[in-house]
């Protein structure tokens, strides 16, 4: 087809119009932006004004008849091997308005002076109410503003009460504060971190001790729909920023506020723990166990030997008598009550622990020196190992030791003859 033959631009432009359609994409219809929904729009919230400008906060006060799961959030007294255990008097000093429960959420995990917290949540005990506040960047510039205005709500404290904040939460705002040249507000501050002692107490009981597992298995929290995973976070917020549509920072605001709660309810509930372990709070031996181990560190050893008699009185999973009993007995030695070591050795070996048949071995020949019975005990532990499933190199170990000991064992049979 030649270029002649071809219809013109034009007329094609005309015909195309006399059907009534648009040519051009400038013609076409453009879509409006849509108006994301402002943060003050979505939460009923507050801007405190700083020297730096306005900070967004959302406040809540809550009840202390309120139980947070099955725990009260009235606070109990607090222990002073807490303190002990902390190492540091003045969290036992301290009044329990004095305490500052806090949490961020962040830009993200690596921290660093690339990392800003955009949210920090933080509470506090007040006459008869739990004061709960968080602060919100609604712009990255917002920041020193926002670090002004949280500065004031830690003025009110003397300690830290965390979950993981020694090592990232407190650091974290400590480097926010000194790269805008602002006094850092709680550097004084002693610092009680819940994650750490939540290991003490639960770590051959749960398979996870985050703050989640702990408020599933420990304090019956259950968190709502509302809740957002901590790992979609930072995604979130910087959905935030590039749309400006604040609609799913009301998860993160949820996810948040139940984290400060469950610091404040967990703090009760290890304080009642540790001051009463044998009361309702303590609800299970291995719990019981955990607190005596607590107690020997701590060179308490009357009273974790009492502690760890009465967690052995129930059941317990076998692997978790055996290190139960290993330890009271050791710590009996250690006590100079050696008597009351031999009858858990002689408890042990009779449920087939080799380790007990060991340390009655050594107790016959070394402390009565009745290579007889020492004998018998080493024989009993031999058997044990060759019928129990070990791996090579743990049976491989047992005989070589045991072997050692029967022939050190059975020269002294022949020298008392």
């Amino acid at each position: 087809m030649t270029d002649e033959n071809l219809p013109s631009k034009t007329s094609l432009a005309d015909k195309l119009k006399s059907l009534g359609v648009r040519t051009g994409a400038a013609r076409l219809a453009r879509p409006k932006p849509a108006e994301g929904t402002k943060i003050e729009n979505l939460l009923s919230g507050e801007f405190r004004q700083t020297r730096y400008g306005e900070s967004f906060v959302v406040e809540q006060r809550f009840p202390l008849t309120q139980p947070h799961g099955h725990i009260s959030l009235r606070p109990a007294p607090l222990p002073a091997i807490l303190a002990e255990w902390a190492q540091d008097a003045r969290i036992k000093k301290s009044p329990i308005e004095k305490f500052i429960f806090f949490d961020t959420e962040t830009s993200g995990l690596s921290g660093g002076t690339g990392t800003y917290a955009f949210m920090v949540g933080v509470g506090r005990f007040e006459g008869d109410k739990f004061v709960l506040a968080q602060f919100f960047l609604r712009d990255p510039a917002e920041e020193p503003a926002m670090l002004e205005a949280l500065a004031e709500f830690f003025a009110h404290g003397e300690v830290l009460v965390s979950y993981n904040g020694k090592s990232f939460d407190s650091p974290l705002l400590q480097t926010r504060y000194k790269l805008h040249s602002i006094p850092v507000p709680f550097e004084d501050y002693a610092h009680l971190d819940l994650l750490h002692l939540a290991r003490r107490l639960w770590r051959d009981r749960l398979e996870s001790r985050s703050l989640q597992s702990i408020e599933k298995h420990i304090m019956g929290v259950t968190r709502t729909n509302e809740e957002v995973p901590g790992y979609e976070i930072p995604y979130l917020y910087f959905d935030y920023l590039r749309d400006r549509d604040a609609t799913h920072m009301k998860g993160v605001f949820y996810h948040n506020k139940i984290d400060i709660l469950s610091l404040a309810a967990l703090l009760n509930h290890a304080a009642a723990m540790l001051a009463d372990p044998r009361g309702e709070s303590v609800q299970h031996s291995l719990d019981v166990i955990a607190i005596a181990k607590l107690f020997e560190d701590l060179k308490r050893w009357n009273e974790a030997a009492k502690l760890y008699e009465y967690g052995l009185q129930d059941s317990l999973p076998e692997d978790d008598f055996a290190r139960a009993v290993k330890r009271l007995a050791i710590l009996q030695r250690r006590r100079g009550d050696i008597g009351e070591a031999v009858k858990w050795w002689q408890q042990a070996a009779g449920e087939g622990h080799i380790y007990a048949h060991v340390e009655l071995a050594k107790y016959y020949e070394h402390h009565i020196r009745d290579y007889d019975l020492a004998e018998d005990a080493t024989y009993r532990a031999l058997s044990l190992v060759n019928e129990s499933k070990l791996q090579d190199y743990e049976r491989n170990h047992w005989v070589d030791e045991l072997s050692h000991r029967l022939e050190r064992i059975q020269r002294k049979i022949v020298k008392s003859k």
